[in-house]
């Protein structure tokens, strides 16, 4: 542009929304080493939203800045409420540093491919193998990916809200007879 030009009112310059980074500076860093990384408070506590295919490299960034444990991994299925879907997450607790960082990440139902964070947290073994056999979300990189609560050849995934429920009729000792 000429230093003499002069903008139009009806021009417009686009910028960029600034990306809001959190206090805490641990949590600061996790933020700015990882550009996918969108912070947040919900209910008074720090939230990272990321993209499925960041899971593995934000938690890698959080165990770098000292997060040691991995204290849940599960799933949300917001069946008919929201889109994407399910929701994975993951809450991650910092002792030396008194802190704690829920990682939430969008998974679309025709998607449902996320990486592993066994590597990073092996603690995430059993829990990713649960939102496996319940939800049906599949976890790239798990050294074992199979049912844990299911019987290995059930059809579905139960905790899925439009899983069809069902009932068999149970007879215990000692009760009169169901006709």
């Amino acid at each position: 542009m000429a230093d003499d030009q002069v903008l139009e009112p009806t021009d417009e310059i686009e910028v960029a929304p600034e990306r809001v980074l959190p206090d805490h500076p641990v949590l600061r860093v996790i933020a700015e080493k990882v550009e996918a990384v969108e912070w947040k408070l919900s209910s008074g506590q720090d939230v990272f939203v990321v993209p499925k295919e960041a899971v593995r490299e934000v938690a890698q960034a959080a165990r770098d800045a000292g997060f040691e444990m991995l204290s849940d991994l599960t799933v949300v299925d917001y069946y008919k409420q929201r889109s994407p879907r399910f929701e994975l997450v993951i809450n991650l607790l910092s002792q030396q540093h008194a802190v704690r960082v829920r990682i939430i990440s969008p998974v679309p139902v025709d998607d449902v491919e996320v990486p592993s964070v066994v590597s990073v947290y092996p603690g995430a073994n059993f829990y990713e193998r649960e939102a496996f056999d319940l939800f049906g979300l599949v976890f790239d990189g798990h050294p074992d990916l199979t049912r844990i609560l299911m019987p290995d050849d059930w059809e579905g995934h139960p905790l899925r809200k439009d899983y069809g429920v069902g009932s068999i009729p149970v007879q215990f000792k000692g009760a009169h007879q169901v006709k």
